[in-house]
């Protein structure tokens, strides 16, 4: 028997809502970051750490929460994590200090992404076929593009005329409405042995979070000499960050042994090894790993941009990227529509085209004393690029492997995704303060106007409160006269302009990338059983 219309397509708006919020999490802070430093007592780089956490909690746990929907049920670990979800953001929303709202944010509401998050993916593979799958997947994609453009929009109106509260208490009433459309979600009967493989949970978690911890803190400490002495070890004055990033990277040697030798074995692996043998499904998956890397060269530095420099609160800055989501809410479902004509590869590679040359456009567009209506064309093409790539590159990727693993597949994709959210975040903010740093050090020591006495107290302070400078940096500068003070305010928006110039530039070479890796992806989705 036809099952009807509204019961083929009633699932897909609770699980893209379900999407949408996810998303909308990893971007929201972003316009806020004034606003929190100054109610949370805080800085740029603690804020970093928060919106990083978020990311690197999913991109830990994302896989998990494939491998535990395939065992325990897909509808069943949705509804869990929901229920985490709204609890996460709870916490989120009364939190008076960043280490509640970390907790809240990013470590038990990611907890409830991971599990929602591959649940989305995944049974709209097992639900779809052929042309209806693109198209659910045109929406899905969109969704996902158009939510982390609105996360900046949302969190600026609400920042500016309520309070950057309110964007995690309505979560709390999205998951009540999933929870109820959650009863017309459907899926397979088929199941695998229920077992979880918690030594891989952990060294893929441990290994993440070394990588990222290391990235991050090198703003604070140094790439490779340290800024400032290391407490309790003496390292002859070189920093951590490299053997700490080093170790990350062997403990996720050491996960992909584990995983190789419990597949091997007849045990049940959080990510089976064969995947990666699987050259379409790694070639899609690294695309939007690298979409991610680059998304964060928008996202992250042009709010600092139009915040610290031109002084913008957080509502006009979540407006100014309107132009970006206006573009990606029309074209995502409309290439899902295009894919009858236009074979789903090149809809990618051209949208990845076009992302390189907007965030090319973007970098030339940023200068100090600009009007922000010179961002919109970079920002409009940059949506266009990005909704091309978003609506077909999941569909691609999901659909090289069979349904029985999409559970799986969705969790490896999505911590590919996440992976490139998380390092995103740490190496464009990483970049942007360090390139403020050196630049700003660079203005001071030709600067003719400050005396030649005050420049090593001055530079001293850089070096020690390098995460203040982004916005505004007073406690830098504060020991200073008002005249030099004044001075090292211009230097300090000219560093900052340099230093978003040189994260978009990173951003457009991630898309590059992407687009060089592009030409492994399958022309059209393989159909299978």
């Amino acid at each position: 028997m036809t099952e009807s219309r509204f019961r083929k397509w009633a699932p897909l708006p609770v699980l893209s809502l379900a999407l949408a919020i996810i998303i909308i999490d990893t971007t929201l802070l972003n316009v806020s970051l004034s606003t929190l430093i100054r109610e949370l007592h805080t800085n740029l780089q603690s804020l970093q750490w928060v919106i990083s956490a978020y990311s690197l909690t999913l991109a830990a746990l994302t896989v998990t929460g494939g491998r535990m929907g395939d065992l325990f049920g897909k509808r069943r670990m949705f509804r869990l994590g929901a229920i985490l979800f709204a609890v996460g953001s709870f916490q989120a929303s009364i939190s008076n200090s960043v280490p509640v709202l970390l907790i809240g944010e990013s470590l038990i509401e990611g907890i409830g992404a991971a599990l929602m998050m591959p649940a989305t993916a995944s049974l709209l593979v097992s639900r779809y076929r052929g042309h209806d799958r693109a198209v659910a997947f045109g929406i899905w994609g969109g969704v996902a593009a158009v939510a982390g453009a609105v996360g900046p929009l949302l969190g600026g109106f609400l920042t500016t005329h309520y309070s950057w509260r309110w964007g995690f208490r309505i979560n709390v009433f999205v998951v009540a409405i999933l929870l109820a459309g959650s009863v017309i979600i459907d899926e397979p009967a088929e199941r695998h042995t229920k077992k979880v493989d918690w030594i891989g949970v952990l060294l893929s978690a441990l290994g993440l979070f070394l990588v990222v911890f290391g990235i991050i803190e090198s703003t604070t400490w140094g790439w490779i000499h340290a800024r400032r002495p290391i407490p309790f070890v003496n390292l002859g004055g070189f920093s951590f960050v490299p053997l700490t990033i080093v170790a990350g990277v062997v403990v996720l040697v050491f996960f992909a042994r584990w995983e190789w030798n419990c597949e091997r074995n007849g045990g049940t692996p959080i990510v089976s090894m064969k995947l990666f043998s699987n050259h379409h499904f790694i070639a899609g998956a690294t695309i939007t790993a690298l979409l991610m890397l680059s998304q964060n060269g928008v996202i992250f530095s042009i709010p600092v941009f139009l915040q610290s420099v031109n002084n913008l609160d957080a509502f006009h800055t979540g407006l100014s990227l309107l132009p970006m989501s206006i573009m990606l809410l029309i074209v995502s479902p409309g290439a899902g529509f295009l894919t009858k004509h236009i074979p789903h590869k090149r809809i990618v590679q051209t949208g990845l085209a076009v992302s390189v040359v907007a965030l090319l456009v973007l970098r030339w567009s940023l200068h100090v004393g600009m009007s922000i209506w010179s961002l919109a064309p970079g920002l409009a093409l940059y949506g266009l690029g990005m909704g091309m790539v978003l609506s077909q590159v999941n569909n691609l990727t999901l659909s090289s492997v069979p349904v029985r693993d999409a559970g799986e597949a969705s969790g490896v994709m999505n911590t590919f995704r996440q992976v490139g959210a998380s390092l995103g975040a740490a190496i464009i903010g990483a970049i942007l303060l360090s390139t403020i740093v050196t630049n700003l050090q660079e203005a001071i020591d030709a600067s003719p106007t400050i005396a030649a006495e005050s420049k090593p107290k001055i530079d001293a302070s850089i070096r020690l409160q390098a995460s203040a400078l982004a916005f505004g940096g007073a406690e830098v500068f504060s020991e200073v006269p008002p005249a030099t003070r004044v001075e090292l305010g211009k230097m300090r928006r000219v560093a900052t302009t340099t230093g978003d110039r040189t994260a978009l530039l990173c951003g457009a070479g991630f898309a590059f990338l992407a687009l060089l890796v592009s030409v492994r992806l399958p022309l059209r989705p393989a159909e299978h059983p």
